[in-house]
């Protein structure tokens, strides 16, 4: 089992076809995610924000992309806040940090009271990607992975349970791989996550899963190094 462990999630994993914020897969995500944080394991949080806005999008109708890329950053504090609330319903002890200052909201991101808050068995979600434009939430979980020293980054995929060498969902004759090495990834240009968040997890020499999130008891499988994935590694 790792002892600290940095989930990524996607901002669509939390939304339906009726909502944006899907109360009832929070209800569900938070309380596995509260069996994880029983088990002893340090847990750090990065979501997404595709679920209300998507830079790339925005920017196709004539945006700066600078100006989307902060809208899309304030999409994945109001994600944060909706999983806090999610977890600390079930009891669970969260704090929300955020890379652009908002006080009111959640604490800014500061690494020392971010370590603090896991070593105290808190979870710590981080929002507003890293606060600066051009840069993904895969990049930001990269990072945040590296600042915090954790085993691992968990990226949970909606309904994918793991890489393949093609779209699964447009190819039915995909082949899935069980393990990979970064430069693999960046050799194959498999669409697992940005370059820049790839190069920084190979350099960091951070284990990366891929996992499908929509099989219940997924996340905990993952942490205990048990899940049906796809493991990339340095080597």
């Amino acid at each position: 089992m790792y002892k600290r462990v940095l989930l990524k999630l996607s901002g669509e994993a939390l939304s339906s076809k009726d909502s944006n914020l899907d109360p009832a897969i929070l209800k569900e995500l938070a309380q596995e995610l509260k069996k994880v944080q029983e088990t002893g394991v340090e847990l750090a949080i990065v979501v997404g924000g595709g679920n209300f806005i998507r830079g790339k999008q925005i920017q196709d109708m004539g945006m700066n992309r600078a100006q989307a890329d902060y809208m899309g950053m304030l999409g994945t504090v109001i994600n944060a806040l909706a999983v806090q609330n999610a977890l600390e319903n079930e009891g669970v002890d969260t704090r929300v940090q955020t890379a652009v200052k908002m006080q009111e909201v959640a604490e800014p991101f500061i690494l020392r009271r971010a370590l603090r808050h896991l070593e105290k068995g808190r979870v710590v979600i981080f929002g507003a990607g890293t606060g600066h434009p051009f840069f993904s939430t895969d990049t930001t979980a990269a990072l945040r992975a590296s600042e915090i020293d954790a085993d691992v980054i968990l990226m949970a995929k909606n309904g994918v349970d793991g890489v393949y060498d093609s779209d699964p969902k447009k190819n039915p004759d995909a082949k899935k791989f069980d393990k990979l090495t970064y430069l693999d990834v960046l050799n194959k240009d498999l669409q697992v996550m940005d370059a820049t968040a790839i190069s920084m997890c190979k350099d960091n020499d951070i284990d990366l899963v891929v996992f499908n999130m929509n099989e219940k008891g997924n996340i905990e499988k993952a942490v205990r190094g048990e899940v049906a994935g796809t493991t990339i590694s340095k080597e």
